[in-house]
């Protein structure tokens, strides 16, 4: 479950970059609908992960280790990552959006800094 909801936090902001330069109709409603169909697939796989990952938090609850606190700190962070594409999915819907190709460009690097994050601090628990 948590590789389908990366992978859908991956390929959003990848399909913003694309909407932010679009400048053909046909090809710009084609990419908003990629993007709400990609939004609303990978929200309910990020509440199973949320679920799973509370289920497994159980096993650790006392005494909770300190990387295990920062990895739900890094959860949290891309929870809220989840939430502002939202934001900016309706930023495109409304045809509001004013940040660059550039900008997505960036975004999107942010999963995978906080996925190489979350591997490490799982597989060498420091």
């Amino acid at each position: 479950m948590m590789v389908s909801w990366f992978a859908g936090l991956f390929y959003l902001p990848r399909i913003f970059v694309n909407l932010a330069m679009e400048d053909n109709e046909v090809v710009y409603r084609r990419l908003l609908f990629m993007a709400e169909k990609l939004y609303r697939f990978v929200t309910p796989i990020m509440l199973l992960t949320l679920a799973s990952g509370i289920w497994l938090w159980v096993e650790y609850w006392w005494p909770t280790p300190v990387w295990l606190w920062i990895k739900v700190a890094l959860v949290a962070g891309l929870i809220g990552y989840h939430h502002m594409c939202k934001r900016l999915l309706k930023k495109f819907q409304s045809r509001t959006n004013q940040r660059s190709h550039v900008w997505f460009r960036w975004f999107n690097e942010v999963p995978v800094l906080v996925l190489f994050a979350v591997v490490i601090l799982v597989v060498v628990k420091p």
